[in-house]
């Protein structure tokens, strides 16, 4: 099984690919279930919110969309996962964070959405962050700083 990485619409994909995919696989076996198929695709604003009209309709941009594949009962975990970069990196501004910490945060995100955590509720939401800030705990203990987020509008 694997993690790839693709871009769409855009030059962007993330340095240290291969840490990434090492990250993404502890954290998926830290909620007890095993990497599958996960994709995660990059790709341009324009792009990921015709994905998100047309399969989610919703006529807005946001960082991250996920399409679970998962078996859960099985215990595996698959899916795609599109990211906006250029979103991700006018989050980053909003919420005053470095676009390297955000863009590693929306990798994340995807994947703990693919082990079943959901981050519509409140309560869904807390819980999501706190994964997510394991995780990334995780990442500088293990790797250090995150890797140069390089995009450009």
């Amino acid at each position: 099984m694997a993690v790839s990485f693709h871009n769409e619409d855009c030059r962007f994909l993330p340095h240290d690919r291969r840490k990434i995919t090492a990250w993404v696989k502890d954290v998926i076996a830290t909620e007890g279930y095993r990497a599958g198929d996960i994709a995660y695709i990059f790709c341009s604003s324009d792009y990921h919110l015709n994905i998100n009209r047309t399969y989610l309709n919703h006529d807005y941009n946001t960082d991250v969309i996920t399409f679970d594949y998962s078996d859960l009962d099985e215990g595996t975990v698959s899916g795609d996962i599109f990211i906006d970069p250029f979103t991700v990196r006018y989050n980053a501004e909003t919420f005053g964070t470095q676009p390297a910490e955000e863009i590693m945060r929306v990798i994340i995100h995807g994947v703990l959405h693919l082990c079943g955590h959901g981050d519509k509720a409140p309560e869904e939401a807390t819980v999501m962050r706190t994964l997510e800030e394991r995780s990334l705990a995780a990442w500088r203990e293990g790797y250090g700083e995150y890797p140069p987020f390089n995009v450009k509008a």
